[in-house]
């Protein structure tokens, strides 16, 4: 594999894509997370009604969706209870048929399946160093 030449002329190696994908699915649990916590701070009512807050969980949810859609392949066969289909479909409606999103389903998404996901992606991801 090249290395990659840095703006300051010093060379790393690419990164692998288990290693990439290890980043990506990083990327899903703390965006995840973060609609969790946010999620807490509310109900249903105020998801419906405040603007802001909706459209912060929109946002993470897109993020989760993002980050499934970079994973390759082979890593997603590894991980088969993961519902990558239904995550990176969601993540396409956010983005392309926002008209016809469903707040309801947006807000089951954050409340009853981000919980499994974080779970799951709990037990594929190593536990962060203590600092």
């Amino acid at each position: 594999m090249l290395p990659i030449l840095r703006p300051d002329g010093i060379r790393r190696r690419r990164p692998t894509a288990e290693e990439r994908d290890r980043v990506r699915l990083g990327h899903m649990l703390d965006a995840a997370q973060r609609a969790q916590r946010i999620a807490q701070e509310g109900n249903q009512a105020r998801f419906e009604a405040d603007e802001v807050f909706r459209l912060a969980l929109e946002r993470l949810v897109q993020i989760v969706g993002e980050a499934a859609r970079r994973v390759a392949p082979e890593t997603r066969a590894a991980y088969p209870a993961i519902p990558w289909a239904k995550i990176t479909g969601m993540r396409n409606v956010l983005v392309h048929d926002d008209d016809d999103l469903d707040q309801e389903t947006v807000w089951d998404t954050v409340t009853r399946h981000l919980p499994v996901l974080v779970a799951q992606l709990e037990q594929v991801l190593p536990p962060p160093p203590r600092p």
